[in-house]
């Protein structure tokens, strides 16, 4: 019963939605890949916001339902029958009486499983198309079957493009950049590539004293654009993948006539999302990345990549489960493990799946003493808090069906803060 009346509800809202695109016309900017997704929709919705009225999708609303919600601009009816009749009315509502409406949606369009953009696409048209970046390892390798049905799925996108609009790309992304031979679509790109319209260089880490040493407080590059180079500020921000959703916000408001320099002054207060590598003071004067909100094989290499370039005194690798990974479930936990083993001087695995990222650790020359493995988030409490220490830089990654971000509140310095700082704190979750 649940299901029909979901289907039901999924297409009374797509037809609203629709319409609602033909009564307003807004703009559209699209966005999608398998990585920075919604990093990148936040950081556009940052710096376009300052020059134009704006929505973007609501966290990661980015499915069959989520889209249609972003457009009529009404919150997930969860379980609850009443809000969800309550969306249908307030959808009739702005198809009948004209209301004030953005003049530009931003909006996250996901694939969890086959057909779901290519569904999307045959009523959303968008005016710009982003594509971050394809997997080079599976993600929902278990519904496509393999790497190269996603990017089919994905690049359904970049061909819904409208024949005028702009298609930017990953230019250190080959596969994503050969879109722009095939949807001969007007193109620019960004990256590190030299050959990027927005070109990324110098990109560094920066410190701030702490109580035992350097803390990290950000990132600085520069950015060369048609011969010139400015300086951009991202103080807010670790990760170096960032400074790509960073370019992208310039890109789009520069594209559709926004002040280069003003945008780029606009990004300096952009800050990730919660639970994507957010950075939160520990107990103990230690510090946590907090990398809890998802993951797959990418962006656990991602994190563990910052895990690696940041000055520590001691560094905690807290890795969860990595789920929809289907038949290549071993195999990846096990590449993480070998790749942790390199950077982190403690291991904690949790969850059933995360056994093979201690046992990739162990076979890559770890050392056993120094890894703790625990079934659930709850379970791996009491040893995270009686071991995080002064220094310690403590990253914590894992699927949301694992829940590590209980694991990020039971060591932090300022618990009563999780609800602003970590990812998964709505009553829907809590009740979990």
């Amino acid at each position: 019963m649940k299901k029909i009346f979901k289907k039901i509800v999924v297409k009374i809202l797509t037809w609203q939605a629709r319409l609602v695109l033909l009564r307003y016309k807004p703009k559209i900017i699209a966005i999608t890949g398998s990585v920075g997704k919604t990093s990148t929709k936040d950081a556009i919705f940052t710096v376009l916001s300052k020059f134009k009225v704006v929505r973007k999708s609501d966290k990661s609303y980015n499915s069959e339902i989520g889209i249609p919600l972003t457009i009529l601009g009404v919150p997930n009816g969860w379980n609850n029958p009443a809000i969800w009749l309550e969306n249908i009315f307030k959808g009739f509502l702005l198809i009948i009486w004209k209301k004030e409406y953005p003049e530009w949606l931003i909006l996250e369009v996901g694939a969890g499983k086959p057909r779901d953009i290519k569904d999307i696409v045959k009523w959303l048209t968008p005016d710009m198309v982003v594509l971050t970046r394809f997997p080079d390892r599976p993600v929902h390798v278990e519904f496509f079957g393999s790497v190269d049905k996603i990017i089919e799925e994905k690049s359904a996108l970049a061909f819904a493009l409208k024949k005028n609009g702009t298609l930017i790309l990953n230019h250190d992304d080959e596969a994503v950049y050969s879109l722009h031979e095939k949807a001969k679509r007007r193109t620019i790109s960004y990256g590190e590539n030299e050959n990027a319209t927005y070109h990324i260089t110098y990109p560094a880490y920066a410190y701030e004293p702490g109580s035992d040493g350097k803390v990290p407080a950000g990132i600085n590059f520069k950015l060369e654009y048609n011969g010139n180079t400015f300086p951009v500020i991202l103080p807010h921000v670790i990760g170096m993948h960032y400074i790509g959703s960073a370019i992208v916000a310039i890109a789009v408001a520069h594209e559709i006539g926004c002040d280069l320099l003003s945008s780029i002054d606009a990004i300096s207060i952009y800050k990730t999302p919660p639970g994507r590598l957010s950075l939160i003071e520990g107990i103990n004067d230690s510090t946590l990345i907090d990398d809890t909100y998802n993951s797959s094989p990418v962006a656990v290499s991602a994190a563990l990549k910052v895990l690696k370039d940041l000055k520590a005194k001691r560094k905690i690798a807290v890795l969860g489960d990595m789920l929809e990974l289907g038949k290549l479930t071993e195999q990846a936990h096990r590449e993480v493990g070998e790749e942790a083993a390199d950077i982190a001087d403690i291991l904690v695995t949790v969850g059933p799946r995360s056994k093979f990222i201690a046992y990739g650790a162990i076979d890559k020359g770890f050392k056993e003493a120094n890894i703790r493995s625990f079934s659930t988030s709850l379970e791996a409490l009491e040893y995270l808090q009686n071991t995080v220490s002064e220094g310690d830089l403590v990253l914590l990654k894992g699927s949301q069906g694992i829940r590590l971000e209980k694991a990020t509140e039971a060591i932090m310095a300022h618990p009563e803060q999780a609800s602003k700082l970590l990812c998964r704190q709505d009553k829907e979750w809590q009740t979990r």
